[in-house]
């Protein structure tokens, strides 16, 4: 009985930490001083710990779940989003290229094979440790430095030190808990308890592909466009479809088809927090019993799904937004916009800004769709902590900007040039607000990833309206969220504006303003009440002067006469006036 405990006591240490050492599982070495820990086993973090271990450091990746790749995996989002430039080529290669390949380099993937992939690489680098089924549970913090941590894997407690850490948690776990200053949603534009939709991906099988093709081309549901890899498209499904569950919408479908069978990237259900474990339970139980009238009605309606059957459930909710941690250089989304190449570039971005629907009435909307824009290292520096990298949908962006950084193929990116600069850190003994702060070792960092096959190197690129009179005005209401430009970056100067634009502008400009000077909301209160009564007011140049003259606490002191309409290009010009935009 002795040999039996002593056996059984052996086996439960050897899995509580583990180390893949070329292919090999073998119990984890006693020593538990790395140089980079990576705490969350999600795409973005399997490119920073393979990149930290390529590059020679001796790196642990820890995850809470029993396997690997996240949303991914547990989420099914497998309906790759791809970030590429107005030429069509990819903006992100490396390791997201890498995996790619390997999964079949597809626009889908199976989600299973996706998981033996990101293992099977992760288990090729000989100085990458893996523990699954472990939770950090606290952050020894001193002088804004991460000192140690304690992990928890199924009840065994242990506490690891390491030079550098990279949090690449779905909601920077790790960085909150170390105390890193953060804001939720889009608080930074004054909307903390509006976060984007949240999706139950729906897995099916059964479809008939030739009658989906017909389907599309008839335009039942609207334009659409099907390949022998997967159909997007078909907006009219929005209004068509009737959902049992008030607070849940079909939006048009992004449908991908692999041997796996047939996943769906389109309900969206409101009402989740995405911070709150019931929260998002109870949305899996409710995105499941949609899902059920969903099928039941598209075999009725649509035809391609009459014997489509569901195949399986996610074990996860995709959620899109949730915490945005404080950087050393809050990426803005003007900077997408301006298709902005920083001399800190770590990787690029190149996909529209795309903010989903925060409620059932909101349709959502496309800030800007950028050609391409670099990403700044001090992007991935938290403020007040010196050794923490943040990689993934919670990095240090704006809420506008995340809409287009958040995809996995662009969080990998950073990821990847994380894993280096904290190599790089490490070696120079250097702490990450140094580096940030180091022009020559940023320009050896880029070096580096150079080499490895990432997207690095300084461009130059032109952007709507930069020789406007009125661009100053454009950039800060982007900036505001008070104006989007849609797929074409389009702003409709030339547009006749209506009061009811210029007031609502105004509105949103003041709610952003009134974050740092509540007296501000007095003029909300103001503009709400005037429109009630005056929205359909032609706008004028008489009218502007009448609504800046009655506001409880009045901007620049300037005096517009006219009775002639404006254009919006007009209107942009004096908002510029209006709040000194230079």
């Amino acid at each position: 009985m002795k040999n039996k405990i002593l056996v059984a006591f052996f086996l439960l240490i050897s899995t509580l930490l583990v180390n893949f050492q070329g292919g090999h599982v073998a119990a984890a070495a006693e020593k538990v001083n790395y140089d980079v820990i990576v705490i969350g086993g999600e795409p973005e973090g399997i490119a920073a710990a393979l990149s930290a271990a390529r590059s020679g450091a001796k790196t642990l990746l820890i995850e809470e779940r029993d396997g690997l790749g996240g949303l991914f995996t547990y989420g099914m989002m497998n309906f790759l989003d791809f970030p590429k430039d107005r030429s069509g080529k990819m903006a992100t290669k490396g390791i997201f290229q890498e995996w790619h390949r390997k999964v079949g380099g597809g626009l889908s993937f199976v989600p299973e094979k996706a998981g033996a992939v990101f293992l099977e690489m992760v288990k090729q680098q000989p100085n990458l440790y893996l523990s699954l089924n472990t939770k950090v549970v606290k952050a020894i913090v001193e002088d804004s430095k991460i000192k140690s941590i304690v992990i928890d894997t199924k009840g065994y407690k242990k506490e690891l030190r390491s030079h550098t850490y990279i949090d690449a948690t779905q909601d920077a776990d790790f960085a909150v808990l170390s105390g890193v200053p953060y804001f939720l949603g889009a608080a930074d534009v004054g909307f903390e308890d509006k976060q984007m939709a949240v999706t139950l991906m729906i897995h099916l099988q059964g479809l008939d592909w030739n009658k989906i093709k017909q389907t599309a081309k008839s335009g039942k549901f609207g334009s659409a466009q099907v390949t022998n890899e997967g159909a997007w498209g078909f907006a009219k499904l929005r209004d068509i479809y009737k959902p049992v569950d008030p607070n849940m919408r079909l939006r048009g479908f992004n449908l991908a088809k692999n041997e796996g069978g047939y996943y769906i990237n389109a309900l969206q259900i409101f009402g989740v927090d995405g911070l709150d474990p019931q929260s998002k339970l109870e949305g899996i139980e409710r995105g499941k019993k949609e899902t059920v009238h969903i099928l039941e009605w598209l075999k009725v309606n649509f035809p391609g799904f009459e014997n489509a059957k569901i195949a399986s459930f996610p074990k996860e909710l995709y959620v899109r937004e949730t915490r945005h941690i404080k950087s050393l250089y809050q990426l803005p989304v003007s900077d997408l916009w301006e298709n902005k190449y920083h001399w800190d570039t770590i990787a690029y971005g190149a996909y529209p800004a795309d903010i989903q629907a925060v409620s059932i009435d909101d349709p959502g909307a496309i800030v800007v769709n950028p050609d391409k824009y670099g990403i700044p290292f001090r992007s991935l520096v938290p403020q007040n902590m010196k050794n923490l990298l943040v990689v993934g949908r919670s990095g240090g962006y704006s809420s506008l900007a995340a809409g287009s950084v958040r995809i996995v193929a662009t969080g990998m990116g950073t990821g990847e040039a994380a894993g280096v600069a904290a190599k790089l850190a490490v070696q120079k003994g250097l702490t990450f607000d140094e580096m940030a702060a180091n022009k020559a070792v940023i320009k050896e960092l880029q070096s580096i990833l150079h080499k490895k096959g990432a997207l690095v190197s300084p461009f130059t690129a032109n952007y709507p309206y930069q020789d406007a009179v009125y661009y100053p005005a454009i950039r800060e209401l982007l900036n505001a969220r008070a104006l989007y430009g849609n797929y074409n970056n389009n702003v409709g100067e030339k547009e006749i504006a209506t009061n009811f634009t210029f007031t609502n502008i105004l509105k949103q400009v003041f709610l952003v303003m009134s974050l740092t000077d509540p007296k501000y909301k007095e003029n909300i209160e103001y503009i709400t009440k005037y429109n009630l009564e005056n929205a359909s007011i032609p706008l004028t140049r008489d009218e502007v002067n009448r609504i800046l003259s009655e506001l409880p606490h009045p901007m620049a002191e300037i005096k517009v006469s006219g009775t002639n309409k404006m254009t919006r290009g007009e209107m942009y010009t004096l908002l510029m006036t209006i709040f000194n935009w230079s």
